[in-house]
């Protein structure tokens, strides 16, 4: 009877001594897979880089001719709200719009004249149609447009466009 439950408790150790290496397996198996997945090799990417004149250094590079500059970006201070006549019916329509222009003397004259270019384009967006609003050509021709006729009305007050693009951050119709 000795002999039995001597056999039973070293039987039993052998089954905890198997446990116990599986477990550690196990850990050391995914602790590799997962520095093997995330880790990956510290190798540098070579990127090929356009040469740059000499003195530009990270700026961004300065367009020559009229729209010289850096490109900055004028928020309009709230979005513009109007109806758009379709041909099933009016719609209302919402558009937040940004301003780009080059350099901060255009930032600053654009800042100035902030309710004539809101006029402007209130003018521009109200006169355009909800069924030609819905498609993407739509939308882009009303943006260039719009961009026409701000530069038109600044270059006739101020004798520059200012506003190179006017851009859509925001777009809604219901």
């Amino acid at each position: 009877m000795a002999e039995e439950e001597l056999q039973m408790e070293e039987g039993g150790k052998g089954k905890k001594m198997m446990i116990i290496i599986i477990v550690a397996v196990l850990l050391i198996g995914s602790g590799a897979a997962a520095y093997f997945l995330m880790g990956g090799d510290d190798e540098p990417v070579a990127v090929e880089t356009a040469e740059m004149p000499e003195g530009t250094g990270d700026a961004a590079p300065a367009v020559s001719g009229p729209n010289k500059g850096t490109a900055l970006y004028v928020a309009m201070p709230r979005p513009f709200v109007f109806n758009v006549p379709g041909q099933g019916k009016d719609r209302l329509a919402q558009i937040k719009v940004q301003l780009m222009v080059r350099g901060t003397d255009n930032e600053e004259l654009a800042k100035m004249h902030v309710p004539l270019i809101e006029g402007t384009l209130l003018r521009v967006f109200s006169s355009a149609n909800a069924d030609d609003l819905v498609t993407e050509a739509g939308k882009v021709s009303l943006r260039d447009q719009a961009a026409r006729e701000v530069q038109k009305v600044l270059k006739e007050t101020i004798g520059n466009e200012v506003v190179e693009q006017v851009l859509f951050t925001g777009f809604v119709m219901q």
